[in-house]
């Protein structure tokens, strides 16, 4: 069994690296042990992902619900777990602090704050308000026994505000107050990202698995970007294979998609089984 501290020093020390490592987002703990099992060395939650498997809404999770998510799969693997953990469940910078030492609680290795209200009329919270809720939670991050990674996103792109001057300004503030990752999902260009990596001094998260994205890992890295999450791309890929196959049954009556599904016994079962003699399940 890998200690919380040990765990939380390791995903410290990937962000460290003169190369970027990608963080895949599994949405339950099946997808979170293939994930282990295929080499990866972090997992990061996805608050949409989850959300879709309770067949809700991002957003729509409540905290309690999400920390007993947090927690299934910190004990689905030994790897490092970093946490999707939204606007920390509230608007006051009290909330937020409460929210980081509850996902402490559950064993992560960090996670992450947004500065998205939640209020489609409001969508983004003022920058000295977004700014005092990160400040929040890094003071409570460094009242820690162990080492907790904070990123704190700037969602500007995500919300129709495709402002980057601004979501510069914000990821320096938020650099300030103390965050350790910075991040802004959303961006696509080279030159946007490029712009965001050369303003700051902290490792900078870029979300992959969109439409828009297509650079490579390599070029990623190659532009300084240090970590690379995919969200809710691998739950929305699956996702949209379940649909595509439902409607074919429903409207078709038809079964072909099995010709396209992961073969129990070759792909998904020696995954899961590599996982249990490893982790010494019977």
């Amino acid at each position: 069994m890998v200690t919380q501290a040990v765990k939380a020093e390791r995903f410290r020390a990937l962000h460290e690296r003169d190369r970027a490592f990608i963080i895949p987002n599994p949405w339950d703990a099946g997808t979170a042990r293939m994930l282990a099992q295929l080499g990866f060395e972090a997992l990061a939650t996805t608050s949409a992902g989850y959300a879709f498997s309770r067949g809700t809404v991002d957003g729509a999770v409540g905290r309690d619900a999400m920390m007993a998510h947090v927690a299934d799969l910190v004990a689905a693997t030994d790897l490092p777990v970093s946490a999707d953990l939204e606007n920390g469940f509230g608007d006051s910078p009290e909330t937020v602090a409460e929210t980081i030492r509850m996902g402490a609680g559950q064993g992560l290795a960090g996670g992450s704050i947004e500065d998205a209200t939640g209020n489609e009329a409001d969508p983004i919270y003022r920058l000295e308000q977004a700014r005092e809720r990160i400040q929040a939670a890094a003071e409570a991050v460094r009242a820690l026994p162990f080492t907790f990674t904070l990123t704190a996103r700037a969602e500007n792109f995500l919300h129709g505000r495709p402002d980057l001057k601004d979501t510069i300004l914000r990821l320096q503030a938020y650099q300030e107050a103390g965050a350790d990752v910075l991040y802004a999902p959303g961006l696509t260009s080279r030159e946007d990202i490029a712009a965001v990596v050369g303003s700051v001094d902290r490792p900078v998260n870029v979300l992959a698995g969109m439409p828009a994205m297509r650079l490579s890992a390599a070029e990623l890295s190659a532009i300084g970007v240090k970590r690379i999450s995919t969200g809710s791309a691998l739950a929305r890929a699956a996702l949209g294979g379940f649909l595509l196959s439902a409607k074919e049954m429903a409207i078709h009556g038809t079964f072909g998609f099995v010709e396209g599904a992961a073969a129990n016994s070759k792909d998904v079962v020696p995954l899961l089984e590599s996982w249990r003699k490893s982790s010494g399940q019977n």
